[in-house]
């Protein structure tokens, strides 16, 4: 096994076969490109020659090394043309028969010295392994679509699998310019296992009917900072892949979180696997296209949501950070803005806060110095909710605790004129318990801004079975006008991006518990191999870990799925006062500023 790896064969040329040739053809490896279609086969050798030459139109590469490259990949249509490869990795279809098939023949055809490698990102590599003469020779090396981007390859061990294997692979996956990372052998693995927990409920959530498709995904990417959207990420990779993904990981864990969304079986049997087959989620140009085209589901562009209440000024209830945020927000809009806080100086001080945010923006060139004046003209600083009484929008931006907001509506409903509007940023607490609080429930609406508000575009629009349709209406053209998405969502916990963030969060705190896989192994795949701005356990960081906490109960309250209870080192970590970066430690530390 200490044979360098100069001679690979990649078993499988579909999307994923063809990209891991590329990968191995422009490092300078030896490869045999090995399927039964001649179609895949000419297919992989025209993506090889497309690749290469848009590398030497960009000067990456040049016209020499492209040949060389090309001249590196041969391929063939049968098992034997493996004879002389010192690797041979499958990305054969993800069933065991076919793949347990492959490693029987493979078996009797290449050298004992021989590496072998599953591509399967939901399989048991054990199980596989266990079908070969010499299971210490086979591992996992599972790369990422698209694999010549995608710098994530996981190395998965089994407990059949010799280390100097796992140590040429690693050795290998660095020299191709990737980031490898050491896992166990359990469905999914760390990037997949996390994931498709994920986009498994996202799936349930749409066919719930409890947001739209183009909510779902534009929540995720514009709340989140995700590359793509949950359904249409489920379209890429093939409905019916996850699906059985999702299937190994569920016949493991027994969790329900894992148990695939029937829409998924239902899309599956139908021939509607996504982008491959031209429909799925979405509909698209033709199959294996990438373009979405309109079909029955998409909403009409000139569809009007109904005839909304005029918004003039807004009042915004909070001295904090977000508050602080959503009022600068409104008046770069050009609303008039009250900004009430508990007292005076409070609300002074967060006057103080908008005016250095807009001074920052002035200094990168991104707002005049005009336009900074105007904007903080227009905000009036107020140390009592009595300022509010004729502002056509009040926003409260509080504590995230129902009976401090309960009190803070109760206030807006005595003060605030007959026909306002009433809005909460809650991000997990029942928009109708606080509505109740007012003798007015149908002007009551959530307005779920994400920090910092004045950067990011998303805003949860959140109605109430008893909000007025004119209230939603009012909502959604403000967001228009202050230059926000509004994506609309009922009044559960967690709305969108909650409840589809935190589960995944929470798994991630799991894998750690388990001793599956570390800290940095965990964020890094999560990163490298899912496209997140920040791993799992930076982002708990940031957000702070009591606040975490506390969505993941309410989330476990309101479905009372045991998968969703809080990860015990979540609470233990809460419980010692490691709060994340506000406290200088949480799942890291952190250098006190």
């Amino acid at each position: 096994m200490d044979t360098p790896l100069s001679t690979i064969a990649v078993v499988g040329l579909g999307t994923m076969g063809a990209g891991i040739a590329e990968v191995l053809a422009r490092a300078g490896r030896d490869v045999i490109g090995i399927d039964i279609s001649e179609t895949a086969a000419l297919g992989a050798v025209a993506s090889l020659e497309a690749s290469t030459a848009r590398a030497v139109s960009r000067g990456r590469i040049t016209e020499q090394e492209r040949t060389a490259a090309l001249a590196r990949f041969r391929t063939s249509d049968s098992l034997s043309a493996a004879a002389d490869a010192d690797l041979v990795i499958e990305v054969v279809p993800e069933t065991y028969e076919i793949k347990q098939q492959v490693f029987r023949e493979l078996d009797a055809v290449v050298s004992p010295t021989a590496i072998l490698a599953t591509g399967t990102n939901a399989l048991s590599v054990t199980r596989l392994a266990a079908e070969s003469q010499r299971p210490e020779r086979v591992l996992g090396l599972h790369f990422f679509n698209p694999a010549p981007a995608m710098k994530l390859v996981e190395v998965v061990s089994s407990v059949l699998t010799a280390p100097p294997a796992v140590e040429a692979v690693t050795a290998l996956a660095r020299e191709l310019g990737k980031e490898p990372v050491a896992v166990g052998d359990r469905p999914g693995f760390v990037a997949d296992g996390l994931l498709f927990g994920y986009l498994n409920q996202a799936a349930a959530m749409y066919e719930a009917n409890y947001a739209s498709r183009e909510d779902i995904d534009a929540a995720m990417k514009l709340g989140c900072g995700l590359p793509m959207g949950p359904l249409a990420l489920l379209d890429l990779i093939g409905i019916d892949t996850a699906r059985t993904v999702l299937e190994a990981m569920y016949a493991e864990s027994h969790d329900r979180l894992h148990a695939p969304a029937p829409v998924l079986g239902q899309l599956s049997s139908a021939g509607l696997t996504g982008r491959k087959a031209g429909r799925g989620f979405y509909t698209y140009d033709a199959p294996g296209g990438q373009d979405v085209v309109p079909d029955a589901l998409t909403p009409a562009a000139d569809a009007v949501a109904g005839a909304g209440r005029a918004v003039a000024s807004v009042g915004v209830a909070g001295s904090g950070t977000m508050a602080s945020g959503i009022a600068e927000v409104f008046a770069k809009a050009g609303y008039g803005v009250v900004l009430a806080a508990r007292s005076q100086e409070k609300a002074d001080l967060a006057k103080g806060r908008i005016a250095k945010s807009l001074e920052r923006s002035v200094a990168k060139g991104r707002l005049s110095a005009e336009a900074r004046d105007e904007t903080l003209a227009r905000i009036t600083a107020a140390g009592s909710l009595d300022a509010f009484a004729e502002v056509d929008l009040a926003v409260e931006a509080v504590a995230e605790d129902l009976e401090v907001k309960q009190q803070l509506f109760a206030a807006l409903d005595k003060v605030c004129r007959p026909g306002a509007v009433l809005a909460t940023t809650t991000s997990s607490l029942p928009v109708v318990a606080i509505a109740r609080a007012t003798t007015r429930p149908e002007d009551v609406v959530g307005m779920h801004f994400f920090n910092p508000a004045p950067a990011m575009k998303l805003v949860e629009v959140v109605r109430t079975v008893l909000t007025a349709d004119d209230v939603h209406a009012t909502v959604r053209a403000v967001c228009a006008k202050i230059r926000k998405h509004p994506v609309d969502c009922g009044d559960r916990a967690g709305f969108i991006v909650n409840a589809l963030l935190f589960p995944y969060l929470n798994n991630a705190i799991k894998m750690v518990e388990q001793h599956y896989a570390s800290l940095d192994d965990i964020d890094a795949a999560m990163k490298l191999g899912g496209g997140y701005p920040m791993g799992p356990f930076e982002l708990l960081d940031v957000v702070g870990l009591d606040v975490s906490l506390a969505i993941e109960k309410v989330l476990h309250q309101e479905f009372r799925d045991p998968g969703l209870a809080p990860a015990p080192l979540l609470e233990h970590l809460v419980a010692a006062g490691c709060l994340g970066r506000k406290t200088g430690r949480g799942f890291r530390e952190y250098a006190r500023r």
